[in-house]
């Protein structure tokens, strides 16, 4: 099964409208978002393209494949217009003999971890940084941020499709690779 695994589209439209095409393009069976949907944030300026009454539609246009956890900035007013749940703060999945745990990111992090079984893959958002690093037994990945990326990244999201994670582009470009994950 093919998942893209994206995060922190804070409203924009414009970024959605690309998401929701790479998603067709890659030809993913679920999309996994990790948080911060309609929202940017007050520590956020806002992103290229942002109306989040435009991004509804996107975003309900794949709710019955859509996988979702709250991140900071969503709230339950949101759930009100979304047609799929987006108010977990964590939801954990077993894709490709992988155990995987989502969440946004402010709750659970690596400061402050979840209790997970050894060789868990930990998807995380929030920072709005890629990562993709084995620390203290476990994978932990972040697919960056489709509207607003920080520390020199692109927009991007991820895909893990046969137990291989890639960092991809909006436009489609391999970032980086996991290779097999395989603890």
């Amino acid at each position: 099964m093919k998942w893209m695994i994206a995060s922190d589209i804070h409203g924009s439209a414009y970024f959605g409208e690309k998401l929701a095409g790479r998603f067709e393009k890659e030809r993913a069976e679920r999309l996994l978002l990790l948080g911060d949907l309609l929202y940017h944030g007050p520590r956020n300026d806002l992103p290229r393209g942002y109306a989040p009454k435009e991004l509804i539609p996107i975003l309900n246009a794949m709710k019955e494949r859509i996988f979702c956890v709250r991140g900071n900035c969503d709230a339950e007013v949101d759930q009100m217009v979304l047609e799929f749940p987006i108010l977990a703060d964590y939801a954990a999945f077993f894709v490709d003999g992988l155990s995987l745990y989502a969440t946004h990111g402010h709750i659970y992090h690596e400061g402050n971890m979840p209790p997970l079984a050894p060789g868990s893959c930990f998807l995380y958002g929030h920072t709005h940084v890629p990562e993709m690093a084995y620390k203290e037994g476990h994978l932990f990945l972040n697919p960056g941020s489709v509207s607003l990326p920080k520390g020199g990244s692109r927009n991007s999201c991820m895909i893990l499709e046969d137990g291989v994670f890639r960092l991809i582009s909006l436009d489609g470009d391999t970032l980086m690779e996991s290779g097999k994950v395989i603890f």
